[in-house]
């Protein structure tokens, strides 16, 4: 019964590194890189897609991003989505092609990027910590119910507990290495 709270757990824990590094993808680093406009929203033919669903994002150069439509009626509504999304970035187009010249950051605009990071690796560690404090009361109810052993249950929360570290230690990795590449000029 604990192993599987405590698989649960590690897979829970996985999902929360997981979806934080996918979102820290979409963090402007200078660099062009797809996944910083590719899940952009676009209003579109009466419904809500991601960019990367109605154009093609390729990587032009290392300060060039291109984004081609499926459908060329569909320029317009991706333009106006970039434009209002928080990139900072103005679009140009010539009909067929979307171009997206990446701009250096400023050394102000990187102080808040990493500010910005450092908040969502916060927010990754209480999701982490968030699954930890769920498994812990499975663990305390089946203790309670006397389904396990209160040897076993210590036994499971030790187990729980270098989990959670593992997974605290993965977020600050992955952390360290976006603030790295947010601050390299």
């Amino acid at each position: 019964m604990t192993t599987e709270a405590l698989a649960d757990a590690s897979s829970r824990m996985k999902g929360a590194v997981d979806a934080l590094q996918r979102d820290l993808n979409g963090i402007r680093t200078g660099r062009a890189n797809p996944a910083i406009v590719e899940n952009i929203m676009v209003e579109y033919g009466g419904a809500t897609y991601p960019l990367n669903q109605l154009a093609q994002i390729a990587v032009a150069d290392a300060r060039l991003l291109t984004i081609q439509p499926w459908d060329p009626a569909s320029i317009s509504d991706i333009e106006k989505s970039i434009q209002s999304s928080d990139l900072g970035i103005m679009p140009g187009n010539d009909g067929k092609l979307i171009r997206l010249p990446i701009p250096p950051l400023t050394e102000e605009r990187r102080k808040e990027l990493v500010r910005s990071v450092k908040k969502r690796v916060e927010d990754g560690k209480v999701a982490v910590r968030n699954v930890r404090r769920d498994v812990q009361d499975r663990i305390r109810k089946l203790e309670r119910s006397s389904d396990i052993s209160e040897d076993d249950a210590r036994r499971a929360q030790g187990d729980l507990q270098k989990t959670t570290d593992n997974a605290v230690a993965d977020i600050d990795e992955v952390s360290k290495r976006k603030e790295e590449e947010v601050l390299s000029v």
